[in-house]
């Protein structure tokens, strides 16, 4: 016998849209059949009931925009999603989910259907609330080459958010990054294609196993700005586009995530928020994409007033859902009223405004928010705790911030000594805030808040120095800000520096948004010299002849490279997070080893770039064409380690290989030192005949292996050919036969085994990749 009791909802079984045993495309039939025009509009529509117009910019136009209205007039008719309920003011998290609570019982009694709404909150280094765990930024996460740790890192952000009553993640970003100087290199997972989606891909798996959305962004383009600004137009071929930008996106799709989100660029004249060909042409036609695509803060007013390709707002709203976009974010300005006006002028099609509700309907219902047993409170809120950096988050962060960082070279000065008098010296060695990310809670919202604190706990590297090495006798001194132009403090610190044994040096970036830091959203450079008066300090500290350990904290990579024949060793660490201190400190003094790699070079020039290592051979140094040099200082996957590995015998299974085939490639590792460690095997390829140019190499797939001292491995990777495809001189994907050349090594500039073989028969055409990543085996012997 049915029930018909209503439950927490106030709907029942009775109601052929809340019977969970019903099929989720039947529910939303039935219940988008009896709904109005308004009410439709409403679920494509969200609010941000806790921004501030007055406070700091948390997103580009904050303080341009006044709000909306109150939640009794924004969410009149219902409402598709609350947006940043917890990452928007510092609360307790526990008040923010009794508010959430409140909020959510409001809009679906507002609702004739009683319908809620999903909340979205942001989640790249972890979820941007107060008081939750701050992970490494994506670019530390990708220096790992760890997309094991880097799906826990996921399903524990997920299970946060889950537990808070948040349906969305605004991560990850898999732009692949092509100039350094643009502000969000420390979001994506670096220069690369297929480690962007390698990392991706775990990240977007690991939040979705705790049933929260995961969103791509910025589809598409975002990263090839011009001059690395933010905002500006893309000036990319469709080639590019294809074969570097789009890859991580069409992998992501293909693994199910239920997001994407456009950019801000726009592309050869488009905008992405209104490109049919980009949100419908590419994402769903060609490559099946059945969720959301959320448009990015305010893309419906700025096309109005930023692209200019719309008259008003019920015009740019009449673009963007014809084009294939579905929610608007954060508020309703393109959407709400002036979408319902639009349709109503015959501007806008009632039949895409029912195409879009479906999509928005049916991941309601994926998530339980239409079935009568839904409870408005949060899970957290019910059991009455919500601790959002529990212990084994920590201890999470701190195995990413720890394989993270990156060795880039040591003369023996490392691992430091125990005893002796140590000159610990720059900015960034005694505040955490250049530990965390742009959109990490304390620089993405308390960046006018000291008084709040950081929300978690989080010791400096100076702290965790001093208590990992007590017998030595340490001396700080900042030296400089990292971005004032304030130098009174480096002759004191270079006279420290010089009465010392040895200098520790950590300079780089205090990361915040559109300008308020030197790395983060809106905070692009010119070129790649460090902030302020840095490399001043650096010049200095050098200067004096004692060793110094350079340790460079950044959100991008930085033109240090003319510093390592002077630096008796140099470290690379990409925003390490609230463990970043104590990570840290722990591989300085051996505690522990290096096995983070580069997922960006370091240059050796501060404007012989921007060149990523992914460039065609006319991107290599042609010293009788050019003066110029863009030869990286460290390249693409280089990393040391306190131990010594070797790499070589390079075996293919086959000499020829169908265009539509596979192949297996076999790669031995041997740690030949006297301490265990990870090592990075990376397989490259290079395609030295083509229709077109190609990159000179390609990182093909890579597998980190752990080895004790005089251990030995084999990895074996099992490559299908459709790794080998390329837009072709058609415009479309192809693989084609010929030889195909194979390396492998620690890094893009040491690869010492090789091998080659040959693909044989037609020219093979692909609509969409079927096979993005290459499975990987280990056998120890």
């Amino acid at each position: 016998m049915t029930t018909t009791t209503p439950g927490p909802t106030g709907l029942t079984p009775a109601d052929p849209w809340a019977d969970p045993g019903l099929p989720a495309d039947e529910r939303v039939e039935a219940l988008l059949a009896r709904l109005t025009l308004q009410e439709k509009v409403a679920q494509l529509s969200s609010t941000w009931e806790d921004v501030e117009p007055a406070g700091p910019d948390v997103a580009p136009g904050t303080s341009l925009f006044d709000r909306v209205g109150d939640l009794d007039v924004t969410a009149r008719h219902g409402l598709g999603q609350l947006t940043r309920p917890y990452g928007t003011v510092p609360r307790p998290a526990l008040e923010h989910a009794r508010l959430l609570a409140e909020r959510q019982q409001q809009i679906m009694a507002q609702s004739r259907f009683r319908i809620p709404a999903m909340a979205h909150d942001e989640c790249l280094t972890g979820f941007t609330a107060y008081g939750a765990t701050i992970y490494p930024t994506s670019l530390g996460m990708a220096a790992t080459f760890d997309p094991a740790l880097i799906r826990r890192v996921g399903a524990a952000i997920g299970a946060d958010m889950a537990a808070a009553g948040v349906h969305q993640g605004l991560a990850p970003v898999v732009d692949v990054i092509r100039d350094y100087r643009w502000g969000r290199c420390e979001e994506s997972f670096g220069e690369d294609p297929y480690l962007v989606g390698e990392m991706g891909e775990a990240y977007v798996l690991g939040v979705q196993s705790a049933g929260v959305y995961a969103t791509l962004k910025h589809f598409a383009g975002y990263s090839v700005s011009m001059g690395g600004r933010n905002h500006a137009p893309a000036r990319i071929g469709r080639r590019e586009l294809y074969d570097v930008i789009l890859p991580p996106f069409e992998r992501l799709v293909a693994a199910g995530v239920g997001s994407v989100m456009n950019s801000y660029a726009e592309i050869d004249g488009e905008a992405p928020a209104a490109s049919r060909w980009l949100l419908t042409g590419v994402l769903r036609e060609q490559w099946g994409f059945e969720g959301t695509v959320v448009s990015d803060y305010w893309s419906l007013p700025f096309l109005v007033n930023a692209h200019r390709v719309a008259a008003d707002l019920p015009a740019a709203g009449a673009l963007a859902l014809t084009a294939g976009l579905d929610v608007e974010l954060p508020d309703q300005r393109g959407f709400g009223v002036a979408l319902v006006d639009a349709v109503r002028r015959g501007e806008a099609d009632e039949a895409d405004v029912d195409r879009a509700v479906r999509r928005v309907l049916r991941q309601k219902v994926a998530l339980g928010l239409l079935d009568p047993d839904w409870d408005p409170e949060p899970p957290a809120l019910r059991a009455g705790a919500l601790d959002l950096d529990k212990p084994e988050n920590r201890e999470l962060a701190h195995a990413v911030a720890r394989s993270s960082a990156v060795l880039l070279s040591n003369d023996g000065v490392l691992p430091l000594p125990s005893r002796g008098r140590i000159a610990l010296i720059g900015p960034c060695a005694d505040d955490v805030r250049t530990m965390f990310g742009c959109y990490s809670f304390p620089n993405h919202v308390l960046s006018d808040r000291d008084d709040l604190g950081n929300g978690v706990e989080a010791v400096s590297l100076r702290t965790t120095l001093a208590a990992e090495l007590p017998g030595v006798e340490w001396e700080f001194m900042p030296g400089c800000p990292v971005r004032e132009e304030d130098r009174s403090g480096i002759p004191a610190a270079a006279r420290a520096s010089a009465a010392a044994d040895l200098t520790v040096l950590v300079v780089g970036d205090k990361p915040g948004m559109f300008g308020i830091g030197t790395s983060g959203e809106g905070c692009d450079v010119e070129d790649l010299r460090l902030p302020g008066v840095q490399e001043e300090l650096v010049e200095a500290v050098l200067a004096t002849g004692r060793p110094v350990v350079l340790v460079v904290n950044s959100g991008r990579p930085y033109a240090v490279g003319r510093f390592a024949h002077a630096a008796a060793a140099m470290v690379q660490v990409f925003l390490p997070g609230e463990e970043g201190g104590r990570a840290v400190a722990e591989l300085l003094s051996g505690a522990a080893n290096f096995s983070g790699k580069l997922p960006v070079q370091i240059p050796a020039s501060p404007a012989g770039q921007p060149y990523t290592y992914l460039h065609p051979p006319l991107g290599d140094r042609q010293s009788w064409l050019s003066n110029l040099d863009p030869t990286p200082a460290f390249p693409f996957g280089h990393g040391l380690s306190y131990t010594v590995f070797e790499i070589g015998h390079l075996t293919v299974d086959r000499e020829q290989v169908p265009t539509d085939g596979r192949f297996g490639v076999r790669v031995r590792v041997r740690n030949t030192g006297e301490v265990p460690g990870a090592e990075t095997v990376q397989l490259y390829f290079t395609d030295p005949v083509a229709q077109v140019t190609r990159p000179v190499r390609a990182l093909l797939a890579f597998a980190k292996v752990e080895l004790e001292p005089g251990e030995q491995a084999t990895v074996r990777f099992d490559v299908h050919t459709d790794r080998l495809a390329f837009t072709g001189l058609e415009g479309h994907r192809i693989v084609e036969p010929g030889e195909i050349l194979l390396y492998a090594g620690s890094s893009s500039g040491d690869l010492p085994a090789e091998a080659k073989v040959e693909l044989v028969g037609a020219v093979r055409d692909l609509t969409a990749v079927r096979q993005h990543g290459v499975p990987v085996s280990v056998e120890r012997e």
